[in-house]
């Protein structure tokens, strides 16, 4: 029955979506958030969320970075969408490789939440104020190499976990601070959590931090036109922008690295950086351009880098 959804068209595109989605905390709010959008947008359809555990959710005490990256956040829930078991999989663009398997595609990009790295502890009020050997906890090695490149007298582990579990074990004291996502604990209600934002030129984002994306199977042409008005111009430009530059410096969990564009008169700003892990080299980029060309702004900001310095960084990395 559809009528406690309201009047459907008499020849609709598609009448039920299934929505792919990890099972943690954060994920299931992404997933939800989705479907009320495309609730709003077709009130006639049925929507269901299809919530999976994936391998990356499964290892926890391994770094991302030996066990696969975060590619291991997605590749189960592109399984479900080659198999015909979920029309889209809802993720955050920061956790989606930076190319797709063959025969996927985005559909869309949703608009951007904070994507600012948070500082959390409950004893300090900045990175600036810890003490020499304070703990700092973070999965990522993008946060792990500005850290120690701007604060080596502090000490770096890995964290894992979902939030509220990196949460927990900053408050049994494990860690004196720890750096998560500002997107994530202000979607999951935990803002005043946050004890500092950290800027930009504090700790560069992630490719596609604080966005969403919707990926399907590609040639559903049907689909794709649901999912279209989810699109946030604005938003897919910026994530274009910086995607394209992580994946011409082969950018993955291997790699420290961050991109992060902004649209400001007309015009997309890109900033970016390459790092060893241990922070001893940094090299930073930022150029402007077109914001109907991200791809090519984000080449241009990957040959910068390279003529920084940012070659012998990945040789390195690959030796």
């Amino acid at each position: 029955m559809d009528s406690d959804r309201g009047p459907r068209p008499e020849s609709p595109v598609l009448d039920r979506i299934v929505v792919a989605t990890r099972e943690s905390a954060l994920a299931l709010w992404q997933a939800r958030h989705v479907v009320d959008r495309l609730r709003a947008l077709y009130p006639w359809m049925e929507l269901v969320i299809h919530g999976m555990t994936t391998q990356g959710d499964r290892i926890l005490e391994t770094p991302l970075a030996l066990i696969g990256g975060k590619g291991l956040f997605v590749k189960e829930l592109e399984v479900a969408l080659a198999r015909g078991e979920a029309d889209i999989a809802v993720h955050s663009m920061k956790d989606v490789p930076m190319t797709l398997p063959e025969g996927f595609e985005i559909a869309a990009i949703t608009e951007r939440e904070d994507p600012r790295d948070a500082f959390v502890s409950n004893a300090y009020a900045s990175l600036a104020e810890l003490p020499a050997g304070a703990v700092v906890g973070t999965s990522s090695l993008r946060r792990q190499s500005q850290i120690k490149a701007r604060f080596p007298h502090l000490e770096v582990r890995t964290l894992r976990g979902n939030v509220h579990t990196r949460l927990r074990k900053l408050d049994e004291g494990q860690y004196d601070a720890v750096i998560l996502a500002a997107a994530g604990l202000k979607r999951l209600g935990l803002a005043a959590r946050i004890t500092a934002l950290l800027t930009p030129e504090q700790s560069l984002p992630a490719a596609g931090q604080g966005a969403l994306g919707i990926e399907c199977r590609a040639g559903r042409p049907e689909l794709a036109q649901l999912l279209a008005p989810l699109n946030h111009a604005e938003t897919a430009a910026c994530v274009r922008a910086e995607r394209a530059m992580s994946r011409a410096l082969a950018g993955s969990c291997h790699v420290p690295l961050g991109s992060y564009a902004q649209l400001a008169d007309g015009r997309l700003k890109l900033r970016g950086f390459v790092a060893s892990p241990d922070g001893s080299s940094l090299v930073e980029a930022e150029e402007t351009g077109d914001p109907a060309a991200p791809e090519a702004l984000g080449l241009a900001v990957a040959a910068s880098l390279r003529a920084r310095g940012a070659g012998q960084i990945l040789a390195a990395l690959d030796a």
